[in-house]
């Protein structure tokens, strides 16, 4: 049982008389009423181990929690409410950041240009600045760190990975297309070679994975404003929303540009900067291998000397714990909760080229791999960042931008990841701060209770503000709120524009160049709110809902449908309308077969064989972990006493990889077939007639538009 804060499961009721001297010794008699296992039979039997056989029924004690009742775990250790100075700081740099883009709204002049693309003008600077903070969102940063906490290195940094790798593809291939083309948004791109029905196809799916992104940035920042002043986690999303929604109205592109130089010059140092410090000056790079606890065996001599264990008393041959040494006294005592038997490491390569790479913990390396791909190809019609290359002052500028800010995605976001490994030390499964599901057991862990640990949500940013120095902390987390405030105006200005432009101007001719910019402005608004209600559902608690989750999804809506008519834009010698709306239908339609088929759990874990790969059960026994040094017959029996778990079966990431595939397939055939003409005549003043708007350039002849294609 629990001893002087150690590790201790129930014994099994062979020997309630010592359990009951356990139990008046650590003082924890049941106070309180409580079930905290389903299984009457196992709950039966906790009970008339705890009574010493005269009950049925137990409670658990005021101020206790299941995990120490069943477990002997002691629950988490309360953290302390971050210090004044978190909050001041960062909402000092939030007005800071609002009135700066309150400023630029003598830059718009009224001019629709200078709203949507900021006159063309902007230089190499400023574009590096905006790319990479948009890049370097809180789901690049925060999610990262959260992916990486909760499972391991690659599942955090395949985030900047994808979203560097974006970059860099974005620079080889197309932004002096996108920049040369003239065109104030990237569906203007599409209808100039495919018309106004794809031009709407491309602007709705566009819309909807901005929506994702927002609401993932929102989650972001809602999370830091919750923790930091304690808010409600709806009431600080949605106070973030109103907050970048106000100044990106006002000074559009303009305010947003230079809102990111500043969040980027203020943002980038400070990330980094926590970052190596930490990595360097972290007594601990990753949870050691545990040091148990009275009656803990270790795996194998080599830790055993490590922590000079002693031979055990009833495992024959095994090693066990020292408790003269560490457990001298009841007040004395260094232990853990064998959370990690061989130890832990900061990253593990194998995890992404072998499914077994994590064992004993399963290892998520389709997903993965899915994410690199769906935000290294899916981010190419990203709305935002094509909208800095159409406003960089030519295409130069707009290509050495995406390389560089590619390689910054890489420096910056990359060490994030590493801090996983750290912030496990602190909260992780072997900390004083730990939790678990007293109700789950694992047969690969050799745990017939309390096998799964519940990972805190807001773990990074206790990190910050109690692990780290508060200068560092304070300007890690004004990093955190710089990179989400990016890119939140970044999206609403992208949709906002999109919806009165692409949308709405082809459903009647009440919109023109007159009053677009004040239909984009209004537009905006409706739609930050939808973001800020996505936000709202997948908060930072949701299990789906962590900042990195919404960013994958965001770009698997784009890969599905509109990056392969994008590359048919300029790499097609005359672009089909045809292929392009057959292709993205064949893309969605595909996307949602397979979502819909293919088997989720909800996981994203691939059933691969191995015990790894079995998801946690309910409680199997009162008895104690086989590695423990008890008479045989107080350990557990999986054999007698099995651990019922079913495999996960998550295909998720097979979908996000299947419809880009089959959207590929039909653009590709179809323009084959009409590579002697078109399969089917459109009327050429008609919806799938290519057209430019008023004002889109003529430059770049050789991306395959035509010159006399109708300027509406």
């Amino acid at each position: 049982f629990v001893v002087f804060g150690s590790t201790f499961y129930i014994m099994s009721s062979n020997h309630p008389s010592v359990l009951g001297t356990f139990i008046a010794l650590a003082g924890l008699l049941p106070q309180v009423a409580s079930q905290c296992i389903a299984d009457e039979t196992i709950n039966t039997q906790f009970a008339e181990i705890f009574s010493n056989g005269t009950s049925q029924t137990y409670e658990v004690a005021e101020g206790s929690c299941c995990q120490e009742t069943i477990c002997a775990i002691p629950c988490p250790e309360e953290v302390s409410a971050p210090e004044k100075v978190f909050g001041i700081v960062v909402v000092s740099f939030i007005a800071l950041t609002v009135l700066v883009g309150f400023a630029t709204v003598l830059c718009v002049k009224g001019k629709s240009e200078n709203y949507f693309v900021a006159g063309r003008t902007l230089p190499l600077g400023v574009v590096v600045a905006t790319l990479a903070s948009q890049s370097l969102d809180s789901n690049a940063i925060l999610g990262n760190v959260d992916l990486s906490y909760k499972y391991h290195f690659f599942d955090g940094a395949c985030l900047p990975i994808g979203l560097g790798i974006s970059l860099l593809l974005n620079g080889a291939f197309l932004a002096r297309h996108i920049n040369s083309d003239g065109a104030l948004t990237l569906p203007d791109v599409y209808a100039r070679r495919y018309g106004k029905v794809v031009e709407v196809m491309v602007s709705i799916c566009t819309i909807i994975s901005f929506l994702c992104l927002l609401g993932g940035n929102l989650v972001g920042l809602g999370a830091i404003l919750n923790y930091l002043l304690d808010f409600g986690a709806e009431e600080a999303i949605w106070l973030s929303a109103a907050l970048v929604l106000l100044y990106t109205i006002a000074g559009g592109l303009f305010s947003v540009a230079y809102t990111d130089v500043m969040q980027a010059g203020v943002g980038w140092l400070g990330a980094l900067s926590f970052a190596f410090w930490m990595i360097k000056n972290s007594e601990l790079e990753a949870p050691p291998p545990s040091i148990g606890y009275p009656g803990y065996s270790y795996p194998n001599d080599e830790i055993c000397e490590m922590y000079d264990g002693v031979s055990c008393k009833n495992l024959e041959g095994a090693c066990c714990y020292n408790e003269a040494k560490w457990c001298p006294t009841a007040d004395n005592c260094t232990v853990d909760n064998g959370a990690y038997p061989i130890g832990d490491l900061r990253i593990i390569p194998e995890a992404m080229t072998d499914p077994a790479g994590l064992t004993p913990f399963p290892n998520a390396i389709l997903f993965n791999w899915a994410t690199i791909f769906v935000l290294g190809f899916g981010n190419l019609a990203a709305l935002d960042f094509q909208a800095r290359c159409m406003a960089s002052k030519d295409g130069k500028t707009a290509t050495l931008g995406c390389f560089i800010a590619g390689c910054l995605t890489f420096v910056i976001g990359i060490p994030f990841a590493y801090l996983g490994a750290i912030t496990r030390v602190f909260y992780g499964p072997d900390s004083a701060r730990a939790a678990f599901e007293a109700d789950t057991c694992s047969e690969i862990l050799a745990l017939p209770t309390c096998g799964l640990w519940l990972p805190d949500p807001e773990a990074f940013i206790k990190l910050l503000t109690h692990e780290a120095p508060t200068f560092l902390g304070a300007w890690c987390l004004v990093a955190i709120v710089a990179a989400s405030m990016s890119t939140c105006d970044g999206a609403i200005l992208a949709m906002g524009t999109v919806f009165s432009h692409n949308i709405m101007r082809n459903f009647g001719s009440c919109i023109s160049n007159d009053n677009l910019l004040t239909i984009a402005r209004f537009a905006s608004i409706p739609l930050t709110a939808v973001s800020a209600t996505i936000a709202a559902y997948y908060k930072s608690s949701h299990s789906l809902g962590a900042t990195g989750y919404l960013l994958i999804v965001a770009f698997d809506v784009v890969l599905a449908s509109v990056v392969v008519p994008l590359f048919g834009c300029f790499y097609t010698k005359k672009p089909s309308p045809l292929a392009a709306l057959l292709s993205i239908l064949a893309g969605i339609i595909t996307r949602i077969v397979l979502e819909f088929t293919l088997p989720k759990d909800g996981f994203l874990l691939a059933p691969f064989d191995g015990d790894e790969f079995l998801n946690y059960g309910s409680a199997a026994s009162s008895a104690v972990p086989p590695f423990w040094d008890f008479p045989e017959a107080d350990r557990w029996d999986s054999s007698a006493e099995q651990c019922v778990q079913e495999r996960y079966a998550d295909l998720s990431g097979a979908d996000s990889l299947g419809a880009p595939l089959a959207c590929l397939i039909v653009f590709v055939l179809v323009q084959f077939l009409e590579r002697n003409g078109p399969l089917i005549e459109f009327a050429e003043d008609g919806l799938m007639a290519p057209y430019m708007k008023e004002g889109q350039g003529l430059e770049n002849d050789e991306n395959g538009a035509d010159k006399d294609v109708e300027r509406v």
